[in-house]
């Protein structure tokens, strides 16, 4: 059974809930310029502003984004409905508007191991070293050791060095624990700048993994002055089996084509949404599947271990600068363990799947799963861009 993308892109299930206050940005192709163009939402009609930001990192390094957004004149491209409807690879009119993901020249970076649950199971994936068949005993066993509801236990805190101490003792420690309650943050790249995709689009699995999940997060627009600007959402793909067998191994497990999903708009900071709003968010997920699964679960920012603003600290700053900023995944708290096929095998993604993220503020984004080399490949990276802003006279 062939599921349709159509029926998760209308106004009505992306846009936040009170997208009537909210500054929204996205970015869109534009065929009749060959190239992609910077957006506000306004109502029901989009509008290109690209003429005073060219790119989503001008517009992040505006003194007030959401202000800037709101006064930014432009051209009216059409009905968000319209180009909602024309944003599916498999019913696109290649010669109308679609949308694409809400960043451009931003780096993409991912903290890890955000949440004790996650954590968990990034210690029974590194133990089970990438076999499915061996997580479940696994899981049982750490849990009667660590417990899960560390949620409460400060990384870095003097208990959580005790605990650390004590694990040791036994046996028992992991570089994911040392994340988790150590006192450094795990930050990485997630994809390359320019190769995110967006609402829609197809998420890309590399054909070697058999054990695989999506990863529901908040995501922040950061400046260049490390001033936390705007939220969207994004899937952070994961290759459980990949990073499983070895950490050095991460890139491969999140770096693909396709496999970093943004958007579907950035909600800029203003009177009605702001930092403490993202805090108290709850992400869901959804999973459909062709032949008939379902599966629901959801990801609290309060509980997560690591204060958003506290990681973002530790990714930019004197040892480490970002001249275009950087949109960071805050992490997840969800770690599907429930059987899809195979009792004791758990979760794993099916070509097809249809995975929907949301959360009341932000909206929602949906893409399709399919294998990384199936995906349309990455081929507009930032020296096109930067010549066909040159060609359109807009830098």
């Amino acid at each position: 059974m062939t599921l349709s993308l159509n029926d998760h892109l209308t106004s009505e299930t992306v846009l936040p809930a009170d997208h009537a206050q909210a500054a929204l940005a996205g970015r869109i192709w534009r065929p009749d310029a060959a190239g992609p163009s910077v957006v506000a939402i306004r109502g029901d009609k989009v509008v290109d502003i690209s003429a005073a930001f060219p790119t989503m990192r001008d517009l992040c390094e505006a003194a007030d984004p959401a202000k800037a957004l709101r006064l930014a004149k432009g051209e009216s491209v059409g009905k968000l409905a319209d180009i909602l409807a024309n944003t599916a690879p498999d019913t696109r009119d290649a010669a109308r508007p679609w949308l694409l993901a809400p960043v451009d020249l931003q780096a993409v970076k991912a903290a890890g191991v955000t949440f004790a649950i996650s954590m968990l199971e990034r210690v029974i994936e590194e133990r089970a070293r990438g076999d499915y068949t061996a997580a479940a005993e696994i899981r049982k066993s750490v849990k009667e050791l660590v417990g899960d509801d560390l949620k409460k236990l400060k990384p870095g805190s003097p208990q959580a060095m005790r605990l650390k101490e004590t694990l040791i003792a036994q046996g028992a420690w992991s570089q994911y624990l040392e994340v988790g309650i150590g006192p450094d943050a795990e930050v990485f790249t997630k994809a390359q700048v320019m190769s995110s995709v967006g609402p829609g689009a197809d998420g890309g699995l590399h054909a070697m993994s058999t054990w695989n999940n999506p990863e529901p997060e908040v995501v922040l627009a950061v400046s260049s002055a490390g001033k936390i600007v705007a939220a969207t959402l994004g899937n952070d793909i994961n290759l459980r089996d990949v990073e499983g067998r070895s950490a050095l191994l991460l890139s491969k497990a999140k770096d693909n084509n396709a496999s970093c999903a943004v958007g579907p708009f950035l909600r800029f900071f203003d009177e009605s949404f702001s930092l403490d709003d993202v805090r108290q968010a709850t992400v869901t997920l959804e999973v459909k599947g062709p032949e008939g699964f379902t599966l629901k679960g959801s990801s609290s920012i309060a509980m997560i271990s690591r204060d958003p603003a506290d990681i973002v600290g530790q990714t930019i700053g004197k040892h480490h600068q970002y001249p275009d900023g950087f949109v960071l995944f805050l992490g997840t708290m969800f770690a599907p363990v429930e059987d899809r096929d195979t009792k004791g095998k758990g979760f794993t993604h099916k070509e097809g799947d249809i995975v929907t993220i949301a959360t009341p503020r932000l909206g929602s984004l949906t893409n399709r799963m399919r294998r990384s080399h199936e995906c349309p490949p990455w081929t507009f990276g930032v020296s096109h861009l930067m010549r066909n802003l040159a060609k359109r006279g807009l830098i």
